[in-house]
């Protein structure tokens, strides 16, 4: 089956969770990962305001919260202290209670040594035992993002950790590690089970060393990953679009419509 189509409301920062979903509907996608809503990036605060409770939200959404495919969390596994792993488990009653599979951890780190290979290898340790204890369905994914950019470090990490899951980010593994994506992917994809996907030109930016553009005006090589995610995934594919952290950008329902033209879907 072809890959879950979403993405992350990181692009719609300011938006009501209803009014996430809508979009995601109008663009007939699968579903949305919730990074932030309503302004704020702290999610189980925000839920806890304007529903009350997670009983109180499923109830709510009903059939629709089955397009939740994610909640996007701030922990860090390298670098999380205790405070960060309690504000973590915040977001597990929330998901239990939508039916949503992943949650998502970032690798954390700089150097991808063995000491924060080892660290986060913990954090892996931390949580499935708290899970099995506990009974949770949902699960984490380890986003490559800082310190585990390349292959050569995701590798490390999975050998000392290989029953971890991947959120791949497929432009920082290619834009940071000059990796060619179907590269990283015939290494990893065993492991991955969520593709973030943008776009951007190697000019530098307000915040980084290229500039993000609309999916498909840059010169990151969809063209033949698409093939490979649609013959060979069935995972989720998701538009992160970073308009939280950089405002200048067009609008998502312009950056999904793009995607749509130039088939990045």
């Amino acid at each position: 089956m072809p890959p879950v189509r979403a993405f992350s409301t990181l692009g719609c920062p300011q938006a009501k969770l209803d009014e996430a979903l809508a979009l995601a509907a109008r663009h007939r996608l699968d579903g949305v990962e919730l990074r932030a809503l309503g302004g704020s990036a702290d999610l189980p605060a925000y839920l806890a305001t304007q529903y009350g409770s997670p009983a109180e939200l499923a109830g709510k959404l009903g059939g629709r919260a089955a397009r939740i495919i994610a909640l996007g969390s701030s922990l860090r596994a390298i670098d999380g202290t205790a405070a960060d792993r309690a504000k973590f488990l915040e977001l597990v009653p929330w998901a239990e209670a939508l039916g949503v599979r992943w949650l998502r951890v970032f690798d954390g780190g700089q150097a991808a040594d063995d000491a924060e290979i080892a660290r986060a290898a913990e954090t892996v340790r931390w949580w499935r035992e708290l899970r099995a204890a506990r009974g949770w369905r949902a699960d984490i994914m380890i986003e490559t993002h800082d310190a585990f950019i390349s292959t050569p470090a995701i590798r490390r990490f999975l050998t000392v950790s290989p029953e971890a899951s991947l959120l791949w980010d497929s432009h920082h593994t290619w834009r940071k590690a000059g990796e060619d994506p179907l590269a990283t992917w015939s290494a990893l994809h065993p492991r991955i089970v969520h593709v973030h996907i943008k776009d951007s030109i190697g000019a530098p930016g307000p915040r980084h060393p290229w500039t993000y553009v609309l999916p498909g005006s840059g010169e990151f090589p969809m063209a033949s990953l698409l093939v490979e995610l649609r013959n060979n995934f069935s995972g989720v594919l998701s538009l992160e679009w970073e308009k939280l952290w950089n405002p200048e950008l067009p609008d998502l329902d312009d950056a999904l419509r793009a995607a749509a033209d130039r088939r990045w879907w």
